[in-house]
């Protein structure tokens, strides 16, 4: 059965730092992408990054390219996300996700989910200005 649990959400100070971490079980991260979405009230899930199984391949939203970056630790089964230089327009709920593919489904340099991904609960995280 698969299952996602995010962890590492906090509240900090503008130009701060944080990790998420994604622990997965009942798939190998060798086998399926992962990818971090984030939700704030009242817009839509933002697909930020993914990581795919092909090479490795990373895709990264425009808002966070430069000051994310996603990494995945495959003996312990876990997907990080680094956060830095946080800004409080990164405040919201951060999710991930697995597709149950190879591959992440980007389409005109936007991360989108597919209809049966499997999601995490969400963690999070909030900058304060």
């Amino acid at each position: 059965q698969v299952h996602l649990v995010e962890s590492g959400g906090d509240l900090v100070e503008t130009g701060g730092s944080l990790r998420l971490s994604c622990e997965v079980s009942g798939f190998s991260l060798n086998d399926y992408a992962v990818g971090w979405f984030r939700q704030v009230p009242g817009k839509k899930r933002e697909g930020i990054a993914c990581l795919s199984t092909r090479f490795g391949t990373t895709f990264y939203a425009e808002s966070v390219k430069g000051r994310f970056t996603i990494s995945r630790d495959n003996a312990k089964d876990i997907v990080y996300l680094q956060l830095n230089n946080l800004r409080p327009d990164d405040t919201g709920v951060y999710y991930c996700e697995t597709p149950h593919t190879r591959g992440c489904t980007v389409v005109r340099n936007t991360l989108f989910h597919e209809a049966m991904s499997y999601w995490g609960e969400g963690t999070q995280v909030t900058v304060s200005s």
